[in-house]
């Protein structure tokens, strides 16, 4: 008989996190805990308000509801939850790690055994021009040779400003530019400001209009000034359906995956199976979970065996985040089996 049972907890930005959306100060969070008296599996639930398909005023309820419906016997913990993806991914993280004896290692490689790090981007947040350089100086100074900047707040022409400067330090071959535009443009303008950005020698740029535009972003994904990455469009298609029907019609040079927002591990594998079939591209990021979530979604990502840079260079984002193995050493996230989780703050009762 598996007990469930769940913590609510908030984690606080060490330094404001902006996007077009605004600006975040803390996150809320919810750890999911699977016991069958001789281990604990715990997994994350990842919700981003505004972005996940949960409502956040409903989020918590449905949360306590499966855990007493699982805790009852009345539900099994690996049945699907598709209107839930947040809580599915909890669950099916809980469970792997449940199965696996509960001790965080949820797939077992050279990654877990500290022998192999994995390649990340560094997150550059909105701000003003100081603050973008400060954050950029910061990166480039720690070894980052592929930065992933927000974009779409700021006057354009400061923005461009910022990518001159870091275009005078670095060449498109020394350093790797991705932007995000987390959907801040209509598409006459993404059009005219990814023909500005693309004198910058751009990677990618992220969802640069908003979601559900299926026609205008098939128009711009068919002769980019920029190669595109759908992200945002992503969430919220909850059959194999929905999702082979958007990638085949807008047809993405790349795809980017949140197993958190997108419904766990199980629903990412089919994203990719459907990018190959039409050429994208893709690369994984976590969706600001604590070390909790990024841990699973690590080890998920190294057994892939990755071709490029992976978006998982969050883990130092957050003043009161959970003490872990993990450890970001120069572009690389590391697992350090030698330091111990420390998890009283979610294993309380």
């Amino acid at each position: 008989m598996i007990h469930a049972s769940y913590n609510a907890c908030s984690l606080y930005f060490i330094r404001p996190a902006g996007t077009s959306r605004g600006v975040l100060h803390h996150k809320q969070c919810w750890f999911v805990k699977l016991t069958d008296g001789n281990a604990t599996g715990i997994g994350e639930v990842s919700f981003i308000p505004g972005l996940s398909v949960e409502e956040p005023a409903e989020m918590e309820r449905r949360i306590d509801h499966v855990c007493k419906l699982i805790s009852r016997g009345e539900m099994d913990p690996r049945q699907p939850l598709s209107t839930s993806p947040g809580l599915q991914f909890a669950m099916e993280t809980a469970v792997v790690d449940l199965d696996r004896g509960g001790e965080r290692l949820h797939y077992p490689s050279e990654f877990t055994r500290g022998r192999a790090g994995i390649p990340i981007n560094g997150l550059i947040w909105m701000g003003d021009r100081a603050s973008m350089f400060e954050q950029i100086t910061e990166k480039l100074d720690a070894g980052f040779r592929v930065l992933k900047m927000k974009v779409g707040a700021l006057d354009l022409e400061e923005e461009l400003g910022v990518l001159a400067w870091v275009r005078r330090k670095f060449s498109p071959g020394e350093l790797e530019i991705r932007l995000d535009a987390n959907g801040a443009w209509t598409p006459t303008e993404a059009a005219e400001k990814m023909s500005r950005f693309s004198e910058f020698g751009i990677h990618s740029i992220e969802q640069p209009i908003r979601t559900g535009q299926i026609e205008a972003m098939a128009a711009l994904c068919a002769n980019p000034a920029i190669p595109i990455a759908l992200d945002e469009e992503l969430i919220g298609l909850g059959t194999p359906l929905a999702r082979r029907t958007m990638i085949e019609a807008v047809r993405p040079s790349y795809i980017i995956l949140k197993p958190g927002l997108l419904g766990g591990f199980s629903v990412a594998r089919e994203w990719i199976r459907l990018a190959e079939k039409v050429n994208a591209g893709w690369w994984v990021t976590s969706a600001l979970e604590s070390s909790i979530g990024l841990n699973a979604i690590a080890q998920w990502v190294f057994a892939l065996e990755p071709a490029i840079t992976q978006g998982l260079g969050t883990g130092r984002i957050y003043r009161n985040n959970i003490p872990s193995p993990l450890e970001m050493e120069g572009d690389r996230l590391w697992y350090r089996p030698e330091k111990k989780w420390d998890l009283s703050s979610i294993l309380k009762p």
